[in-house]
């Protein structure tokens, strides 16, 4: 695999004009499908790492998630994206998005985050998770060897958002908590220029690196995947207790948040746990956080399974509602009435979307134009 330069890059990105790419149409490195993982192992440059600690020997233990992942000299993370070497903890995935494109934040989603507006959406390889219906699976579940990549200083990575017009930065596809550092700078880079920035996460994040990207991200969407332990550990191979932690402590530190339970037949669809869940997030987080429940499609290890039946996501909707959730949503499944935004107060229109596009928005200086209820969000 051959990595591109960033001269490359930029005259590639010159010529090919990434704004005719919008709608969701992935500038990537390579055509997954068609790509073989690579067999002889290339240099990859590196940068410490930020949360980590020395044992003994030149042993170090990684602290940026709650896997605490301790690795040998030579060894790496769960995530694939951290390496010890020599005592050191450097992490492989500085500079080098797999993926980058511009979109919209309605593709997070995000749908209380200036509605509309031109995102630049940088990937790298790598997650701290192993979800079963992954529909990103060649690149969350890669090493940065096995695909191309770009690569992109964090400043450039702004510099390039800014000439494309975008509002906003967001760190999605994969798991950014993977790329974390690069996830950090380019945050902090965005907001001395001017640009907000976002990140689509699983919350699998321990509390002090995620206070410190707090101060300087403005939107977080996280993916509360289930609502028991058993499902955590059978579907993503993962906790259900940390993911929760992270929700409060953004409600904390007041970063604006969004909420999507992927609904998936046979695993997490139960009545019961739905209304658990609803009721937990009303009691925790309020009941003006958005809450999208999403349609599951057969994918990566779960391809035995049918769509998300849309009557189970109504269903869902209703039991949100019945617990008291203001806001609350149904996604992936175009042209859904409840795809759109509407005033608790009033019952009125805010914002009708049709896909990832917005038709209509009538949310004025924050409120609703025709009560003036004021609506959450950044408008």
């Amino acid at each position: 695999m051959r990595r591109m330069s960033r001269r490359d890059f930029m005259k590639g990105l010159s010529g090919l004009g990434i704004c005719a790419l919008g709608g969701g149409a992935l500038l990537s490195c390579a055509r997954w499908e068609q790509t073989s993982p690579v067999t002889e192992q290339k240099e990859v440059s590196l940068k410490e790492a930020q949360f980590y600690r020395r044992l003994k020997g030149e042993n170090v233990q990684c602290e940026v998630c709650p896997r605490r992942c301790v690795i040998p000299d030579g060894g790496r993370s769960f995530c694939r994206n951290k390496e010890n070497r020599g005592g050191k903890l450097y992490t492989l995935a500085y500079g080098k998005p797999c993926t980058v494109n511009m979109t919209r934040p309605e593709n997070a989603p995000l749908y209380h985050f200036v509605p509309g507006h031109k995102r630049l959406a940088l990937a790298s390889v790598g997650c701290n998770f192993r979800c079963k219906y992954c529909q990103n699976w060649q690149i969350s579940q890669a090493r940065i060897e096995e695909r191309e990549y770009y690569e992109l200083s964090p400043e450039e990575a702004v510099e390039l958002a800014l000439r494309e017009g975008a509002e906003s930065v967001s760190f999605t596809y994969t798991e950014p908590i993977a790329f974390y550092e690069y996830m950090y700078d380019v945050s902090k880079f965005a907001r001395e220029r001017g640009l907000m920035t976002s990140i689509v996460s699983n919350g699998f994040i321990n509390p002090e690196p995620l206070r410190e990207l707090l101060k300087v991200v403005d939107a977080v969407k996280i993916d509360l995947k289930g609502f028991t332990d058993e499902f955590y550990h059978e579907v993503s191979s993962a906790e259900l207790e940390p993911v929760l932690t992270s929700l409060n402590i953004v409600r904390e530190e007041e970063v604006y948040l969004e909420i999507v339970n992927l609904v998936v037949p046979t695993f997490n669809d139960g009545p019961e746990i739905i209304r658990e869940m609803c009721q937990w997030i009303r009691e925790n987080l309020g009941d003006d956080v958005p809450l999208h429940f999403t349609r599951f499609f057969p994918n990566y290890k779960l391809t035995h399974l049918p769509p998300t039946p849309v009557s189970t996501l109504e269903m869902a909707r209703g039991i949100a509602q019945d617990v008291g959730l203001q806001y609350v949503y149904i996604g992936n499944v175009p042209g859904h009435e409840r795809d759109n935004t509407y005033c608790p107060k009033c019952g009125k229109l805010l914002i009708l979307r049709a896909g990832f596009a917005v038709l209509e928005n009538n949310v004025a200086d924050g409120r609703c134009k025709f009560c003036g209820e004021r609506i959450p969000g950044i408008w």
